[in-house]
């Protein structure tokens, strides 16, 4: 079955067990439809680039799945009807990462960045 990895944007009033709570029920939609997760994570609540539908801040989860087509679309439907969501970004990858996602690793932890050339 294809991989995905999901990023979802629930709302700012949202107390953190209801937002694991959104992540437990897309994850039950995949495994109905015949797909499963592999991870999950919670991001915590962090500030937005820019306001959706009036909200600075937002919970974010990042779900890690293997799941046929079928499934991906129909999760994807219901968490674009769910009032909760603000957001949903699903993209196909080759394989999943071991261990945690950028996002969760410390800084040190990420490698060394490269150095800017001069723009010179």
């Amino acid at each position: 079955m294809p991989l995905y990895e999901h990023v979802l944007i629930a709302r700012q009033d949202l107390s953190n067990t209801q937002a694991e709570g959104l992540i437990e029920h897309f994850s039950t939609v995949l495994a109905d439809n015949g797909g499963k997760v592999v991870d999950n994570e919670y991001w915590g609540v962090r500030t937005l680039a820019y306001k959706i539908n009036k909200n600075r801040k937002g919970h974010y989860a990042f779900l890690r799945t293997d799941a046929p087509s079928d499934a991906v679309q129909e999760m994807e439907r219901l968490a674009r009807l769910h009032d909760d969501v603000m957001r949903v970004m699903t993209i196909k990858v080759d394989e999943h990462q071991e261990g945690p996602s950028v996002q969760m690793q410390k800084r040190e932890e990420r490698g060394d960045r490269r150095e800017r050339r001069d723009r010179n």
